[in-house]
């Protein structure tokens, strides 16, 4: 479940925005695709709130499909909170709360920024400018096909696939070395909505009986 998550916060978080600078000493950065993504980043700025629906689909190596998640997010500024079947993720920007419901327990953490772990302070500092390198492979229909590579290659991720259209990345894909893929899409986008600073925290009186695990 934490690894879902993980990639549900990165694709749902990414597919919004994007910070676009080269890494400092690592090699270049296609120009053509720093401009789209310069331009999804400024139109991300204006943005207070975010709310929207998400679809990911997994697939093996051969393209097999293993499970399709269906959910909500909402985020603002560093807080942020997704919802799937089953499953749901508080974070007021100080703690994370992942609740498992059919276990009927719920964790939380302390979010460390010097940690190596996928969150949305780091997605807004220096997840792209800092750790991938992209180019754009090319436009079809007004849709652009921009691609991410690690800089690290030992991570599980060796590719990721944007799809932006308008100044908006519309779908997304991870590729693990394993050869599992995952695609995220997006729905029902709402932004600048009065959202409620209490949606970012996890409210016990809300869940009777679900044991907390408190690993702050």
């Amino acid at each position: 479940m934490k690894k879902l998550y993980g990639v549900i916060a990165l694709m749902s978080i990414s597919i919004l925005n994007v910070t676009a600078q080269a890494p400092k000493g690592m090699g270049s950065n296609d120009p053509k695709a720093k401009v789209i993504l310069d331009a999804v980043s400024a139109k991300f700025k204006t943005y207070k709130s975010v709310e929207s629906k998400f679809t990911i689909k997994i697939e093996n190596a051969a393209g097999k499909a293993l499970g399709t998640k269906a959910g909500s997010f909402f985020m603002k500024g560093n807080k942020y909170r997704i919802t799937a079947p089953g499953q749901e993720q508080f974070s007021d920007g100080s703690n994370v709360w992942t609740l498992d419901k059919a276990a009927k327990e719920v964790t939380i953490t302390k979010i460390d920024p010097s940690a190596n772990t996928i969150t949305p302070q780091k997605l807004f500092t220096n997840f792209y400018d800092r750790d991938y390198l992209y180019k754009l492979n090319g436009t079809t229909n007004g849709l652009n096909e921009i691609e991410l590579t690690p800089l690290d290659k030992t991570k599980a991720i060796f590719k990721i696939l944007l799809y932006v259209s308008n100044n908006s990345i519309v779908s997304m894909k991870l590729l693990e070395k394993t050869g599992n893929r995952y695609t995220l899409g997006t729905s029902g986008l709402k932004t600048n909505t009065a959202v409620a600073e209490t949606v970012f925290f996890y409210d016990a009186k809300k869940y009777p009986g679900v044991e907390l695990v408190d690993l702050r």
